[in-house]
């Protein structure tokens, strides 16, 4: 099974959430590297990561239409509290 890091950028849904996957990518022509970026749905059973935490995803079985990783490991915590975004 494949595993990939990456930020999580929404937990909005009910036991998902939304992994942003960064990776380098060289130009043939030109041999310099640029960011490409994807994002994949990810199931969080209990729901417990939140917006910007990083994370590794693992494939698994389809879950659902568009869900096709789970959460596996915490990498980082984010910085921000929720408090302090929803105050603001």
């Amino acid at each position: 099974m494949r595993k990939l890091k990456g930020t999580i950028v929404s937990n909005k849904m009910h036991k998902t959430v939304v992994v942003r996957v960064d990776r380098l990518k060289k130009h043939s022509k030109y041999q310099k590297y640029y960011r490409m970026s994807k994002k994949l749905k990810a199931h969080d059973e209990k729901g417990e990561f939140r917006a910007g935490d990083q994370v590794v995803i693992a494939e698994t079985r389809p879950v659902s239409k568009e869900k096709r990783w789970r959460v596996v490991e915490l990498v980082k915590r984010s910085e921000i509290d929720e408090r302090q975004v929803d105050s603001s």
